[in-house]
């Protein structure tokens, strides 16, 4: 009898775990720039657009940390649209019928993006991470080339 109910203990325990394990949390909608167009023309709400690089270990921590706190996801995706975008990517891009590309073939340091170089102002002084907070028109709200905290970050989504 012990040996039958240490088996359901097991039991419960490894279907639980499996639920525990297949419950994701919440994430950022992250949208393509091409669905963005798209959700822009049907229900126009402000663009959270963030610019990075591979290579940038800020980047990586908003990606990692500031992006994934359950306020600031909660906030972005019912508030705005939100855009990540390599900013050394070599993608053609579609954006309002239109396509931008890089003008290298293969991914380089310091060679950016078309899109990216219109949001990051003179190529030879771009930082990253790179946030911009656009109206539904492509109006800059704020820009901030710069980490952000998870407090910073949700203190310029409350514009």
């Amino acid at each position: 009898m012990r040996l039958f109910a240490f088996i359901l203990l097991l039991a419960g325990l490894s279907s639980s775990q499996l639920c525990a394990q297949t419950h994701s949390k919440e994430e950022i909608l992250w949208l393509s720039f091409e669905q963005l167009s798209d959700s822009l023309a049907e229900n126009p709400k402000p663009v959270l657009l963030f610019i990075h690089t591979d290579w940038c270990a800020y980047c990586k921590k908003m990606l990692n940390e500031g992006f994934q706190d359950p306020e600031v996801v909660k906030k972005v995706n019912a508030d705005y649209y939100a855009v990540s975008l390599d900013a050394e990517t070599t993608d053609t891009l579609f954006f309002e019928g239109q396509a931008f590309t890089n003008q290298v073939r293969t991914k380089k340091v310091g060679q950016y993006h078309s899109i990216a170089n219109v949001f990051l102002g003179k190529k030879d002084k771009a930082v990253f991470p790179l946030t911009v907070l656009l109206d539904p028109d492509f109006k800059v709200i704020t820009r901030r080339s710069n980490y952000l905290s998870t407090r910073e970050m949700l203190n310029i989504l409350k514009i």
